[in-house]
């Protein structure tokens, strides 16, 4: 004769049985940590890369203004100012000084400081200095 028997239910059976409260908290606490930290990632990614972006603008912006300066001879001591895609921007013309230079020498050309200064409309400035060698009057 074969007899079924129920299997007899103990406490013990019962608390293995799931997961306790604890552990779906401590499960939580260590997906929300992950979270905050991709979350954290990306947003340092994202304002690297605007950073980026507008350091590029910047240096094409001082690039073409450089590229549209006057030739040699038409390069005049001064200051000019304009505004290029959104750019303000300011070249600074002034006699190159430097302790190694004697503006007093006859040579046939003269050096000249050109200060390229361009700021976005959020503040960050980029600036380039740079000489450009013009003919001296007595020369042209």
């Amino acid at each position: 004769m074969i007899s079924f028997r129920k299997p007899v239910s103990t406490f013990r059976d019962h608390a293995c049985a799931g997961f306790t409260l604890i552990e779906v908290v401590v499960a939580l606490a260590l997906v929300a940590v992950t979270l905050t930290a991709i979350g954290a990632l990306i947003a340092t990614t994202i304002r690297g890369t605007r950073s980026l972006d507008q350091h590029l603008s910047l240096a094409e912006t001082a690039r073409a203004i450089a590229a549209a300066l006057p030739s040699r001879d038409q390069l005049a001591a001064g200051s000019s100012a304009g505004e290029m895609a959104g750019h303000r921007w300011r070249i600074d013309v002034g006699p190159f000084r430097a302790r190694f230079v004697d503006p007093r020498l006859p040579t046939p050309w003269a050096p000249q400081t050109v200060v390229i200064t361009v700021r976005t409309p959020d503040g960050p400035v980029l600036q380039i200095n740079t000489v450009r060698l013009q003919r001296r009057a007595e020369q042209q």
